[in-house]
């Protein structure tokens, strides 16, 4: 028996360049790379590039992901890895702490797609992670492409919080006028 049709959103179209962040941790190495080449092949769909950099396991991801934005100049976020149910709490701490903190970055402005898979075992991970099969991957990607799409529709040139440099630069000038 099929499991339940979702609704796919078309995939969105960029009229500017878009630049992506995949912020992996390989603790299940075949189940990173899955997920990987799905998140990968989404983007490039799109027309758009993207970077990769590993972390060590699901809790340093939303940390990687704020330290870029603080540092770089990415559009977007995907988040990948994955988390199974072992025998202590541990596995309650890191899902959801975890996804809490993609969550804030999230709310706070950041094109996040979060592929965490959080399973029970491994024959979930796989079929999950396939990237021919459920491709959890590529849905994050999506997800992140369909946020920028958003922002761009909606959102203002600068990127930041605060004063923008041209800002300052036009009160300065406007200081110097009134001198």
């Amino acid at each position: 028996m099929a499991g339940p049709q979702h609704h796919i959103l078309a995939r969105p179209e960029f009229d500017k360049p878009v630049k992506l962040l995949i912020v992996v941790a390989p603790y299940y190495k075949a189940i990173a790379d899955n997920l990987l080449a799905g998140a990968r092949a989404e983007i490039e769909a799109a027309g758009g590039t993207h970077e990769t950099v590993e972390v060590p396991g699901a809790l340093e991801v939303p940390t990687a992901i704020g330290i870029a934005e603080r540092l770089s100049n990415f559009d977007g976020y995907v988040a990948l890895g994955c988390v199974i149910r072992g025998e202590t709490t541990h596995y309650d701490t890191v899902c959801n702490d975890s996804s809490r903190a993609l969550q804030m970055l999230g709310l706070q402005g950041l094109c996040i797609g979060n592929g965490i898979l959080t399973v029970e075992n491994m024959a979930q991970a796989e079929v999950r992670a396939d990237a021919k099969g459920q491709n959890k991957g590529g849905g994050a990607a999506a997800a992140a492409l369909h946020l920028i799409a958003l922002s761009r529709k909606w959102g203002r040139a600068e990127k930041g919080v605060g004063f923008t440099r041209d800002i300052l630069m036009a009160r300065s000038a406007e200081d110097d006028r009134s001198a």
